[in-house]
């Protein structure tokens, strides 16, 4: 496999490197994997702290920054970043106000984020847990106990950085996190295995002609292997999976957030022409879509393929998503 980097253990330096060399809005800390946005303690504003393995960029590090998170901490290459590194964040961005940790459900975050948050409170620091768990596609994977973290993650921490950045207190905007999370569910497809640069090849095997639907972020088998399909039928296996879900979540007719998440090696092409037909589901079936975000956001470094996560969101949720935000991947309306 030829990859753009210098060498396996220098990649997720280099990367933070890159990232500080073009954003100097941000805090860096190449050494100890932390990005902290410069202003985060101005304002007592809540603190917002994600973070877990690199390969999922722009997730969390690009989504530092105005209306977002204060600070993300980057683990290695799918594996999760360590409690030194939440610790370190959380002090970085704790203004008096407390801290929520945005934790995506996989073991070592669930651990490490736990860790750190009982060393804050013995710090003087609050800090309130959101885990997120949107995955609908198994409910126990090779790196969890329950629903995995994947798309949701993004709206979390949207909505929530928008409630902290107007000033609302720790309790409130954990509250709407969690609902957030509640109300979101996601569904992913493989059309080819990722390569980390440790092992310089696919990660997993996947012949050519054949898909994985519902494989998960670090190229966690799915639901079941097919033929290759046109996307009309991807879609309608992605879209029904997640509604069906999200029935439970009352209005079943209510309005969606929209996100077509590109898995890191899917162009914006081929990402557009399955939005249309996720879009075209939606309508059959009475679900209107109130916004909707179509690019790579929570990748899988160079799989092909893309997730669809839906939210049920309410007129807070709406006006929380429209607020300003300003960061490396995500920006309107400032």
């Amino acid at each position: 496999m030829k990859m753009l980097i210098n060498s396996p253990q220098t990649v997720v330096a280099d990367a933070l490197r890159g990232l500080a060399a073009a954003h100097p809005e941000l805090d860096v800390d190449v050494e100890r994997g932390v990005v902290v946005r410069r202003d985060a303690r101005e304002g007592g504003r809540v603190g917002l702290v994600s973070g877990g393995g690199s390969g999922h960029e722009p997730l969390h590090a690009g989504f530092v920054g105005y209306g977002m998170l204060s600070a993300a901490c980057a683990g290695e290459v799918f594996t999760s970043p360590v409690p030194d590194q939440m610790m370190r964040a959380a002090s970085a961005v704790h203004a008096g106000q407390g801290v929520l940790f945005v934790v995506k459900n996989y073991t070592g975050d669930v651990l490490n984020f736990q860790m750190a948050a009982e060393l804050a409170e013995e710090d003087g620091v609050q800090v309130e847990q959101v885990l997120v768990n949107d995955d609908v596609a198994v409910t126990d994977s090779l790196y969890t106990a329950g629903r995995r973290g994947t798309g949701a993650t993004l709206f979390v921490e949207k909505i929530a950085g928008a409630a902290a950045e107007e000033g609302a207190p720790l309790e409130q905007v954990a509250a709407i996190a969690r609902r957030v999370n509640e109300f979101s569910r996601s569904f992913g497809v493989a059309l080819s295995a990722c390569s980390t640069p440790a092992k310089g090849g696919p990660t997993f095997d996947l012949p050519d002609g054949e898909m994985e639907l519902g494989v998960g972020i670090h190229g966690e088998p799915g639901r079941e292997r097919r033929a290759m399909m046109p996307a009309r039928e991807i879609a309608e296996v992605a879209v029904g999976a997640v509604l069906e879900d999200l029935g439970e979540v009352p209005p079943a007719d209510g309005p969606v957030l929209a996100l077509v998440n590109g898995m890191g090696a899917t162009p914006l092409l081929e990402l557009y022409g399955f939005h249309a037909e996720v879009v075209r589901l939606l309508e059959a079936r009475g679900v209107p879509v109130a916004r909707a975000l179509v690019g790579n956001y929570v990748t899988s470094l160079d799989m092909a393929g893309c997730s669809v996560t839906l939210c049920r969101a309410d007129e807070e949720m709406l006006r929380l998503w429209d607020a300003p935000v300003q960061t490396a991947a995500l920006r309107w309306g400032r």
